[in-house]
């Protein structure tokens, strides 16, 4: 297994500043975000979702592209996935990203899934994710980019059973799952190994990330509130060794990214150390030979 880093989580660094940080580390792979700036971001602090400057806009065309994949090149690293923010449904939008991926040599994009809020039912929501993963498979074999979707709370796919339904009978070569357990806490949890074996040849990436269920007070009926919320990838309740156990047993041999949320290092770079560490050190002991 080897390691890689979602930018989402890196948002003070610019694209070569990463890379270093990334190579330093002992990572090997980008998982470029993808998406526009909020127009005042760049007046806000750094933040995950906001004022991120890790972050690929598409308006700014073919040079930005050539920005980004120098970075990563200038310093050893694969650009692992192009990541946006896609809306199942929109074939256009879902083109363009595999535009980019082709243009910076990714193999893996995000696609879109369908979220549920108990507004539409499910059978609803079902039937557009399935047609418009038909559709986006296509443009994946034309452009020669696997589609992921991932696993997420909130969405039809918030376990590996759901995700597995939506992508059943669809080419893998194609289609696959983004496998994050740390989304599986707040919903969608599943025994590991299951989980993973009933991804089976659509397990594709994973994402390391990590998250608990805190006491929120009490609701109007005087029952108990709870709330989840992000935590150390080593103090959550996802137990990562035993994750990795499973991904070994399974065969998985692809890449962990990094996608901590946690607030626990106050720069980038000492967060990337701890995960290449910690994780890097389970693999090591785990698998018995981590590309690092």
């Amino acid at each position: 297994m080897k390691l890689s880093i979602f930018t989402v989580a890196t948002p003070e660094l610019g694209p070569d500043e990463l890379a270093v940080a990334a190579r330093a580390a002992g990572l090997e792979a980008i998982e470029w975000r993808y998406t526009e700036l909020p127009a005042d971001a760049a007046s806000q602090p750094y933040s995950f979702w906001g004022n991120n400057i890790c972050t690929i806009q598409p308006s700014k065309g073919e040079a930005e592209l050539a920005r980004f994949k120098e970075a990563a090149e200038r310093h050893g690293l694969r650009t692992l996935s192009v990541t946006p923010y896609l809306k199942a449904g929109d074939l256009q939008a879902t083109e363009q990203v595999l535009q980019a991926a082709n243009a910076l040599d990714a193999p893996f994009i995000r696609l879109g899934v369908p979220g549920y809020d108990r507004s539409k039912p499910f059978d609803e929501l079902f039937s557009l994710g399935r047609e418009y993963l038909r559709e986006a498979s296509l443009l994946c074999a034309k452009y020669g980019v696997k589609g992921l979707i991932e696993i997420h709370h909130n969405t039809i796919a918030a376990s590996a059973s759901g995700a597995r339904r939506l992508v059943e009978g669809m080419d893998p070569a194609h289609i696959g799952v983004l496998f994050d357990p740390g989304n599986m806490v707040f919903e969608g949890f599943e025994n590991y190994r299951l989980a993973l074996e009933i991804l089976g040849p659509y397990l594709a990436h994973v994402h390391v990330k990590n998250a608990c269920w805190k006491p929120a007070g009490h609701a109007p009926d005087g029952s108990g509130k709870w709330d989840g919320e992000w935590m150390p990838i080593d103090q959550g309740m996802v137990p990562w060794r035993q994750v990795i156990e499973d991904l070994v047993a399974v065969g998985y041999d692809g890449y962990l990214g990094a996608e901590d949320f946690s607030g626990q290092f106050t720069s980038s770079p000492d967060m990337l150390k701890h995960f290449a560490d910690y994780i890097g050190g389970l693999v090591r002991e785990l698998q018995g030979d981590v590309h690092l």
